[in-house]
């Protein structure tokens, strides 16, 4: 009789940190963890999810949302907690935090009716706006500038949103930051396709403190590893290819 199969697909989600931090262990020949390990464990497993920040796009990590637009205001913020600060005219009411960059924006208008329509804004640098004359000038706005504080994002239109504008919104593709690690029954906030590199790259940082010897071989396994896992990350989209005409004598 032939066997079955589990029929289940959360193996990432079952994966606790505790386990992660285990089978890291395990790779260096190490059993029986003790508590201070875990704890030293968890710091690096955090530590190295930050350091995910600055290895480009993680798509899992991009959402949506819609900014509501007031009339003569120019900044929108987002903080990176609820704990962080507030206030009435710069928290959006949505609740969004977290958030790392903003991606893509665009002037929406008749959010959630069936007639909505789009208009693109473009994204510009801190010298294209601090070339506008009044940032204060009333208008449609269709250009953005995003700036990356320690405690928040912070996004100003140009131009700021007049009368018949306010009543729009303005909706962005933003990326958040990969959740802390928290309790070590958690789970892991990442899609199944980084788990290895994962624990690859947590053997490696482990490896520094408990077996340098390993540590050259433990990073090459890790960067391996990680670049298949961003390879396969993302959505892709067809593509064309049309053979240039060319017309002798013209």
């Amino acid at each position: 009789m032939a066997n079955t199969t589990s029929e289940t697909t959360v193996f990432d989600k079952d994966f606790s940190i505790d386990e992660i931090i285990e089978e890291s262990f395990e790779r260096l020949g190490i059993q029986q963890v003790t508590g201070y390990q875990l704890k030293t464990s968890r710091r690096s497993l955090n530590i190295m999810l930050q350091e995910w920040g600055n290895r480009g796009i993680h798509y899992w990590e991009i959402a949506s949302t819609n900014i509501d637009l007031i009339q003569g205001q120019a900044e929108y913020k987002f903080f990176r907690s609820s704990a962080d600060g507030t206030s009435a005219i710069t928290l959006p009411t949505n609740g969004i935090y977290g958030m790392s960059d903003v991606l893509e924006a665009q002037l929406r208008n008749d959010y959630n009716q069936t007639d909505q329509s789009d208009s693109p804004m473009t994204k510009v640098d801190r010298s294209t706006y601090a070339a506008f004359s009044n940032k204060l000038s009333q208008g449609s706005p269709n250009q953005y500038w995003v700036q990356r504080f320690i405690d928040h994002v912070s996004i100003s239109v140009y131009p700021t949103p007049d009368s018949t504008n306010a009543s729009k919104n303005m909706n962005i593709f933003y990326i958040k930051r990969i959740q802390d690690v928290g309790a070590y029954t958690n789970a892991t906030d990442m899609p199944f396709r980084f788990v290895p590199c994962m624990v690859s790259g947590l053997t490696y940082y482990l490896s520094m403190k408990y077996a340098p010897e390993l540590t050259q071989q433990m990073k090459l396994v890790y960067e391996d590893e990680f670049q298949r896992a961003l390879q396969e990350d993302g959505s892709a989209s067809s593509t064309y290819i049309t053979p240039k005409v060319y017309y002798p004598g013209t």
